[in-house]
């Protein structure tokens, strides 16, 4: 789920994708087929994506979208218990913000190999 939200939010995956099918993508990721079908089940609940019958997985056309004062009280609240964690784990603000500068080039920049499906191969030319 993380994955993919991830590349959603990332805009490495746009609206209309086709994503790998769960036994693909259970494969590829080595984990139960079940286990990737209800994450799909789940984002496809919260509206990030969309099974169309016979035709496989999308990332939704329209993406769900919250509140901005909702969305920019519940970030301070993860950035309050983030910065709890990291303080009492001994870490300063810097290296927190090393962690997010990390992070966010994650999510910008990550590979999306494993959730989308494989791009088919070209013919060879004679």
């Amino acid at each position: 789920m993380r994955q993919i939200t991830d590349a959603i939010a990332g805009g490495r995956l746009k609206p209309g994708d086709k994503l790998a099918s769960h036994r693909d993508l259970s494969e590829q990721l080595v984990i139960a087929p079940l286990t990737v079908k209800k994450a799909y089940d789940e984002l496809e609940a919260l509206g990030y994506i969309e099974t169309q019958r016979g035709r496989g997985t999308f990332v939704c056309a329209s993406l769900p979208r919250t509140d901005p004062a909702d969305q920019r009280d519940q970030l301070r609240e993860t950035a309050r218990k983030l910065l709890s964690q990291a303080y009492l784990a001994g870490l300063d603000f810097p290296a927190v913000l090393k962690i997010l500068k990390d992070a966010d080039r994650e999510i910008i920049g990550g590979p999306i190999e494993d959730i989308a499906p494989p791009k088919p191969k070209e013919k060879a030319k004679a």
